[in-house]
């Protein structure tokens, strides 16, 4: 419904056109009813608005004669129905007329034309009018308008469909393209054959992401077309995202001088948003054109505009450097050579029906029509045998294709009626002598047809027709040639190719706030500007989880070069090649193959005395413990498995206590030997071979109940250590592949074989009073000494490196080398000596007179006194003597 303000305004144009319409019987001297109209006679009868002439100066309604989109486009209307009527298939026997009027391009001057249209539904009381004789008043019949074709501007369009809706008279544009429009609750019998600007705000959306583009400028002429048509691209914006407006700014209707040099350092103050998105008309078009040009902008923006913009030379004309590049859109148009060729046909003889025609003539041809001409100047004379195209320049106007489909569709949907409620019948009916516009109005939606370009003509629900645009560029080739090149069309999809910027350049101009984020950084948007941010590089173990945000890793894994995703952190292990691991083998080997070497002697000699005053059988268990202790150190570099794990936790302590278990039974045995001694000169108990086996068994059977019950209470595996060797440098991280032995299971497993070897030197201490050539006990105590200072030295340097990244290496090979080193003091101290002298002085290594216990033990506690005499004796006589005789006394 109309509001109130637009019904008063309709009434008082309406009864005012009542009162003009009123006439007495005709004068000859009157001026011509239809002066400033076009009127053909016909059976069905369309209105026309074209905008004739331009917007007048203040105070005339009319301006300048436009000559392609005011004469070609009515004429346009003309040969469509010239060819309609001469269609035998489209409506058969009837004939189409039609009404043609002058818009001037101004809305109020259009609904006064307009209301034309109506003045045959409005009913005249003539009662109380009386002619000057009495008699009554002689009406002028008005022609019944059934359809309007037009008009042109949307703000035109706009005010006259307020008008006929109210009168139920479909209206069909063919220009006006203002998304307003397509409210069908206010502009229900409006329908159009151009897509609305929504259409066209769309493609432009899509040409401005195709280009890769998220931040541009708006620039809107004042007025419905503008205003709408900004409105409609900043509302898509909002809704699919990704592109911001950074400024939208506003051309006044009068603008003052200055005005457009002051949009232009609008513009640059957001200097990033080269993209200028226009919907503005031709003239403001050119001014601002013409303002980048004098203010040494020639190339800095890139121009994005409207179909009001097109493929137009005027606008471009003199400025072309700065239009280069501008992307131009158009609906799908094509050129209608029957028109070209009526067109071109068309003389002041044989068009006397277009009443603006002469106008025509001598604006074209720049000439005068006698002394009635409408041109001022002395110009020459017209002919009249001028022709177009011929002594004129000729163009079709863009928009007579749409022009024609308007007339078409209003046509097809007369024949669609026609064919309902006349079926059968030549000529109008009497159900058609009134036509129902609303009933005509659901045919219009309903046409289907090919149009004059060979496109469909279709509406939807809105009246709209489909969007189908061509885009054009404008571009400069050979430093010369300027033309408006198409290079890709939009049909709800984008299509483009052959572009071409400045200079023939290649490369996509930018128009973005910010440069896009390098990988492995995410973006940091600026708080209400969703297409601004500042990048921010994912540091550490981060990567780049999304476009915004940043995630640290799996703990397994760090970030990969481009920090875009996550891989497995490389997994080490001591190799056998590594420097941290030849060393402790190389002695390990020369450790294994000595203590091979002293077993083979040994055995080879196991019933010297030497031997046998070692005590075989200790120790061959004592050589075990350090052989075990060399190997060891194959199994601490082994390639960690649950194997693998398994021995370590067996044999990593078991040879330090199968070698202290030995010298702890030895040492404790030869204390209490000599404890016995000097008490009585019975032997003590415990002293024979075999029961020193069972002690040291007993000793190690500790140590392998605790492993047993490590085993149970901790199944062995291994495990990955990424902390270890995690650095701040995620490309330098490691994860290290061990056994699953803590330093406190370690120390536990240690820790008793440390014990035995303490307990063992407290009782070296304790017989270090026995003299030399009469015990082991000093090169007992000098081992233990040397074994101490080896794992005093080593609990510093394994627990001490436990932050370094070189932690598995260090205490791998610290621990490794410890347990040599102490195998080899007890290899060097207590066997080289025995193994020299039974291979280089087997004179020393014969049996000696056997003496009784008592004698024997008398001899040792009297040592102190015959030390002189006992050194004359040969190295180990009486030792070898006690130790055969605690052999014997055990048998």
């Amino acid at each position: 419904q109309c509001n109130c303000v637009v019904m008063c305004v309709c009434l008082w144009l309406i009864f005012g056109t009542l009162r003009s319409t009123l006439r007495i019987p005709i004068d000859p001297q009157a001026a011509p009813e239809y002066a400033h109209s076009i009127r053909l006679d016909g059976d069905i009868i369309l209105g026309g608005l074209f905008p004739v002439h331009s917007r007048g100066d203040r105070g005339t309604p009319c301006g300048e004669l436009k000559k392609e989109k005011g004469i070609h486009r009515l004429e346009a209307m003309m040969f469509a129905i010239d060819l309609i009527n001469k269609d035998p298939e489209l409506l058969p026997n009837i004939t189409l007329g039609a009404r043609i009027l002058d818009t001037c391009s101004r809305d109020t001057y259009a609904l006064e034309q307009s209301l034309t249209f109506v003045q045959a539904l409005i009913e005249r009381d003539g009662s109380d009018v009386r002619c000057a004789n009495g008699d009554p008043p002689i009406f002028t019949k008005p022609d019944k308008i059934v359809g309007v074709i037009g008009a042109a501007a949307s703000s035109v369009s706009i005010m006259v469909a307020n008008i006929l809706r109210l009168f139920k008279i479909p209206q069909i544009s063919y220009a006006s393209t203002a998304p307003e429009l397509s409210d069908n609750s206010r502009y229900d019998f409006f329908s159009r054959v151009v897509p609305p600007d929504s259409y066209q705000a769309q493609a432009m959306m899509d040409i401005v992401t195709a280009m890769g583009w998220n931040y541009v400028s708006t620039l809107a002429s004042e007025g419905n077309y503008g205003e709408s048509g900004v409105e409609a691209f900043i509302q898509i914006s909002r809704e699919t995202g990704g592109v911001c407006i950074a400024q939208s700014l506003k051309i006044p209707r009068e603008p003052r001088s200055g005005e457009f040099d002051k949009i232009i350092r609008r513009l640059l103050e957001t200097s990033n948003a080269r993209a200028v998105i226009m919907f503005a008309n031709e003239d403001d078009i050119r001014r601002v054109l013409a303002a980048a040009k004098r203010n040494n902008q020639t190339g800095h923006f890139l121009w994005v505009g409207s179909d009001s913009w097109g493929s137009k030379i005027s606008p471009v004309i003199g400025q072309e450097r700065v239009a280069e590049g501008a992307i131009t859109i158009l609906p799908k148009r094509a050129s209608v050579e029957a028109f070209d060729r009526y067109f071109r046909s068309r003389s002041l003889s044989n068009n006397r029906r277009n009443v603006w025609f002469a106008e025509f003539w001598e604006e074209n041809f720049n000439c005068k029509l006698g002394m009635h001409g409408k041109r001022a100047g002395n110009l020459k004379k017209c002919t009249g045998l001028e022709k177009v195209g011929r002594d004129s320049s000729y163009e079709q106007e863009g928009k007579v294709q749409f022009v024609m489909d308007a007339v078409y569709a209003m046509a097809h949907a007369l024949h669609r009626m026609h064919r309902e409620l006349c079926y059968g019948y030549p000529g109008l009916c009497p159900r058609m002598a009134s036509i129902d516009g609303k009933e005509l109005l659901s045919h219009i939606r309903a046409v289907n047809f090919n149009g004059s370009a060979g496109t469909p003509v279709v509406f939807n629900e809105n009246g709209d027709a489909p969007g189908r645009y061509d885009i054009f560029q404008y571009q400069i080739t050979n430093r010369s040639t300027t033309e408006y090149r198409v290079i890709g069309s939009w049909t709800n999809k984008l299509n483009l190719k052959n572009m071409r910027w400045k200079s023939g350049d290649p490369s996509l101009p930018p128009s973005v706030c910010s440069v896009p984020c390098r990988t492995g950084e995410r973006k940091k948007v600026v708080k209400g500007v969703p297409c601004c941010w500042h990048c921010e590089r994912c540091e550490g173990y981060h990567y780049q989880a999304s476009e915004f945000t940043c995630e640290l890793c799996p703990y397994e894994m760090r970030p990969d070069a481009n920090r875009t995703g996550c891989v497995p952190i490389l997994i080490i292990k001591l190799e056998w090649h590594s420097p941290w691991a030849v060393v402790p083998v190389f002695i390990s080997m020369l450790g294994i193959v000595a203590t091979s070497f002293v077993i083979v002697t040994f055995v080879r000699y196991n019933d010297t005395p030497i031997v046998r005053a070692s005590g075989r059988e200790m120790s061959y268990v004592l050589l075990t413990g350090i052989f075990l202790c060399y190997a060891i150190t194959f199994l601490m570099i082994a390639t960690p498995d649950v194997g693998v794990c398994s021995f370590r936790r067996i044999f990593l302590g078991l040879g330090m206590c199968f070698s202290y278990a030995a010298l702890l039974t030895k040492t404790n045995r030869i204390h209490r030997i000599f404890e016995q001694g000097k008490k009585a000169v019975t032997a003590p108990r415990f002293i024979s071979p075999a029961s020193q086996l069972v002690i040291t068994f007993s000793l190690i059977s500790i140590q392998l109940l605790g492993v047993f019950v490590w085993f149970v209470a901790d199944p062995p595996h291994t495990v990955v250590d990424y902390g270890e060797q995690r650095t701040q440098d995620p490309m330098a991280a490691r994860g290290v592949l061990k056994c699953d032995i803590s330093d406190l299971s370690l120390i536990c497993s240690l820790g008793y074989s440390i014990l035995l070897m303490v307990t063992c030197t407290v009782y070296a201490i304790k017989t270090r009073g026995v003299p030399e050539t009469f015990n082991e006990a000093k090169p007992i105590g000098f081992t233990m000494y040397t074994t101490c200072i080896i794992w005093l030295a080593f609990i510093p340097i394994f627990f001490g490196t436990s932050q370094s990244a070189e932690r598995m290496y260090i205490q791998t090979t610290t621990l490794t080398i410890s347990l040599s080193l102490s195998a080899s003091v007890s290899l060097g101290m207590l066997y080289m000596p025995k193994v020299y002298v039974i291979l280089f002085h087997p004179e020393q290594n014969v049996p000696k007179r056997k003496r009784s216990f008592k004698a024997i033990v008398t001899a040792a506690t009297m040592s102190g006194k015959l030390s002189q005499k006992g050194g004359d004796r040969p190295n180990g006589e009486v030792k070898t003597e006690l130790c055969e005789s605690m052999e014997t006394n055990s048998e």
